[in-house]
């Protein structure tokens, strides 16, 4: 289905709220409960899926490697898995991953280790220019080749390896590169063994811890996962929680707007996603976590969030593993705090869906905070939005979500006059950013490309 292009026009502040809401579920979990679940033996069910337009570009690159997936109505979906290297394609065959680097990086660690794939990969723009030589290096350790040669963006051909052997790997900052490895390791001979210097997010040996024939983690001074490769998965049923990270730009409109008070309910509190919210109380945001529980190994709870008076913030490199997706809302909220705020360790950010640090200055410029970017270290110079109240804000088309949504939140805090081109992009992360805004009380205009 073809998404209807629009831009996004705010021109007005929101008014103080007390509510409660429910936001988007985790696009993470979501996207793996699929992948995982096509490479298991039996059916499995997935409740509450993030229905955006990543999850669906998910779907429709299983369907075309000939797994079965049918849609229960109400957010339910079943997975029919025929177990580790089950995927069929023809050869010459197209996967189209579309806006998702998650599922472009993951996919491709699952078909490395799968017989006899030959298929053309590619996404979007935004996807086409990210620069996946990490990935390819990696998965040509198994034994997979990637055509051109020496080219490291799509679009490019891949073709699998028979006879995949598992490799040792110290993974870095990337949980996808990590996940990648995993999945790659599952279908090969022999084991792989990741040592993780650097926590990153953990879903996916959530999602299959309990088949200790498969996997061992351990946990000591520095972490170290096993896979032993030719190990059947086990079926399973889960419910995604909501999204951190979508819940993180509703958390920074509540906290810099006077008089307000909101309730989100049920969301993921990965220890290793909320980096977000753990910075901010340690600059002052009255932010807490109420009814947690433990479901299928995953921390879940609801985020209660009142109006704050925030300090400056500092967050060194150790955030931003916890913190990635986060970082241009945190880029908005140091913009309208009184004093410096400094960022280390985000270079990564330049590979984002746009480069997320460059583009985000650009948008801190036109309201009139200076930023400056040195020495993998960015420091924004905040002040009051009403001394901002003349200028106005211009997005072009970035076919980045993020960049997007925190905008939006910018225009609503501060009643700035905000026009955000390709706004629909917002579909591959948060289908009900908007809708979620409404309840609020903001108010938008839509304007048809």
């Amino acid at each position: 289905m073809r998404v209807k292009k629009f831009s996004l026009v705010i021109k007005k502040p929101i008014k103080n709220f007390k509510k409660n809401i429910i936001v988007d579920s985790d696009k993470s979990i979501s996207i793996r409960s699929f992948l995982i679940g096509s490479i298991c033996q039996g059916i499995s069910s997935v409740g509450n899926v993030l229905e955006s337009e990543d999850v669906f570009s998910t779907i429709n690159c299983l369907r075309k490697l000939n797994v079965k997936i049918s849609y229960l109505g109400n957010k339910t979906y079943k997975i029919f898995g025929r177990g580790l290297g089950s995927y069929i394609a023809k050869k010459g065959s197209k996967l189209n991953f579309g806006n998702s680097g998650t599922l472009a990086r993951l996919i491709i660690g699952i078909i490395t280790s799968t017989p006899n794939i030959n298929l053309k990969i590619y996404g979007d723009n935004s996807l086409n220019k990210r620069n996946m030589k990490k990935l390819i290096n990696l998965m040509t350790q198994f034994g997979a080749e990637f055509f051109p040669k020496n080219k490291f963006f799509f679009p490019l051909r891949i073709l699998s390896t028979n006879y995949p052997i598992g490799i040792s790997y110290e993974s870095g900052t990337s949980a996808q590169l990590k996940s990648a490895v995993i999945f790659a390791g599952l279908n090969s001979y022999g084991d792989t063994e990741i040592i993780e210097n650097f926590k990153s997010r953990d879903h996916t040996e959530n999602m299959i811890k309990k088949n200790k024939q498969a996997i061992k983690i351990s946990n000591k001074k520095i972490k170290k996962i096993k896979i032993f490769g030719k190990e059947n998965l086990d079926k399973f049923s889960i419910n995604v929680p909501g999204d951190p990270s979508s819940a993180a730009f509703f958390t920074a409109l509540t906290l810099l707007k006077d008089n307000s008070y909101l309730k989100i309910k049920s969301v993921g509190l990965n220890p290793t996603r909320i980096g977000f919210y753990s910075l901010l109380i340690k600059s002052g945001a009255k932010i807490k976590f109420k009814n947690i529980r433990i479901i299928n190994n995953e921390k879940i709870g609801d985020i209660i969030v009142k109006s704050s008076v925030l300090k400056p913030i500092n967050a060194g490199k150790k955030y931003y593993l916890n913190t990635t997706d986060e970082y241009p809302i945190l880029f908005i909220i140091a913009a309208l705090i009184n004093g410096k705020s400094f960022f280390s360790g985000i270079s990564d950010l330049k590979n984002k869906e746009s480069d997320r640090i460059k583009e985000m200055q650009k948008i801190l410029k036109q309201i009139g905070v200076f930023s400056s970017f040195k020495k993998d270290k960015l420091l924004i110079k905040g002040k009051k939005f009403e001394e901002n109240k003349t200028k106005k804000v211009k997005v072009s088309n970035l076919g980045d979500h993020r960049i997007c949504m925190s905008t939006a939140i910018l225009g609503l805090l501060t009643g700035l006059e905000v026009r955000i081109k390709n706004f629909e992009t917002v579909r591959t992360s948060s289908p009900n950013f908007l809708n979620i805004v409404k309840q609020l009380g903001g108010s938008f205009e839509k304007k048809n490309l």
